[in-house]
């Protein structure tokens, strides 16, 4: 995956910023899936959804900021695999129609 993202100019990663820590994000209890580039907006919505009983029309903005920011994340990942793909099937990448799975550094 690294090589062929490479090959295809394709840095990878967010480009977004982690600004949460993970000492907030454990001591915030936020999940580990869902330790992301996001979890900054994850923590003070989970906090008013305590505070508001989880009532569906209370915390709006708040999850509204968060479900746009992952929003972002999952497009950004797309983009970027649609690049690769279009690589791939341009012939600048060997062994061009698989995509390992598994990081070269694990296998």
């Amino acid at each position: 995956m690294e090589a062929a993202a490479a090959a295809a100019g394709v840095e990878l990663g967010s480009s977004k910023p982690q600004i949460a820590t993970q000492s907030e994000m454990a001591e915030e209890r936020v999940p580990i899936a869902y330790r992301d580039q996001c979890a900054h907006l994850l923590i003070p919505l989970n906090k008013c959804r305590v505070s508001e009983f989880y009532l569906p029309w209370k915390c709006e903005p708040e999850r509204h900021a968060y479900e746009k920011c992952e929003y972002e994340l999952v497009m950004e990942r797309m983009l970027k695999m649609k690049k690769i793909r279009e690589a791939q099937a341009a012939g600048k990448v060997k062994g061009g129609a698989t995509i390992g799975l598994i990081p070269a550094k694990l296998a």
